[in-house]
């Protein structure tokens, strides 16, 4: 992967950023996103954002060696603290992370996202905290992804701001990949789903504390919503 050719995951979040659209690509890594699409044409202004010292001192290089210095700013920064009210922001990315940190970002960040039109959100696992902290904070989905790549099997969730509710198993599953049922979506819930009975029986042989009771509880319950999905 590099500026020029992104990995399936990363062309697919960029597909969902409107042209034009003032980028903040938080965890942006090496800054390949924001690299790629002022080198495309797609946008002409960009943040990368990035907590860790060595990959914001690879973002600015890699910005500097596409000559885009001008046009993408790094900042060291942790979250949406890279975001300044002078960018005017109207698209944040957060990929390649956990989904209760992507959640924690937002909900630490909610003070910058004044004026942000779209959030695109590409959580690694728990996509539910993002779709949770949508409904708890008025933003609601408008469009989600699920892919496969490199035998790894990714979410993509797109907010924006406006009031939305979800089911139980729609914040679990997301409505919008539940409504459409791909055979990707078939196989992490079925992968999901065996994982789930492997604990089940493992909290059974192990005891009876409450504890354990109520993991079992949960687990049944997420049982048996999914095996309908999957059954359906």
């Amino acid at each position: 992967m590099n500026p020029l050719k992104l990995s399936e995951r990363l062309a697919t979040v960029a597909s969902f950023i409107e042209k034009g659209s003032v980028l903040a690509d938080i965890g942006s890594d090496h800054a390949y996103l924001p690299c790629h699409l002022v080198k495309t044409g797609a946008i002409d202004r960009a943040v990368a954002g990035e907590v860790a010292k060595g990959p914001y001192e690879s973002a600015v290089a890699n910005v500097a060696k596409e000559g885009l210095s001008n046009a993408i700013t790094v900042r060291l920064a942790n979250g949406l603290a890279a975001l300044q009210a002078e960018d005017n922001v109207e698209t944040i990315t957060i990929a390649g992370m956990g989904g209760t940190l992507i959640a924690g970002i937002l909900e630490d960040g909610k003070a910058r996202l004044e004026g942000v039109k779209r959030i695109i959100a590409q959580p690694n696992i728990h996509a539910i905290a993002i779709r949770s902290w949508c409904m708890d904070n008025g933003w609601t989905l408008v469009d989600e992804r699920i892919l496969k790549e490199d035998d790894k099997i990714y979410e993509i969730l797109v907010l924006e701001q406006g009031q939305g509710t979800f089911s139980e198993l729609e914040l679990l599953v997301g409505p919008f990949l539940l409504a459409e049922k791909s055979p990707v979506f078939i196989e992490k819930w079925t992968r999901e789903l065996e994982e789930w009975k492997r604990v089940l029986r493992a909290i059974e042989n192990a005891g009876h504390s409450d504890e354990a009771f109520a993991k079992k509880s949960q687990l049944q319950s997420k049982i048996e919503m999914v095996g309908k999905v999957l059954s359906n």
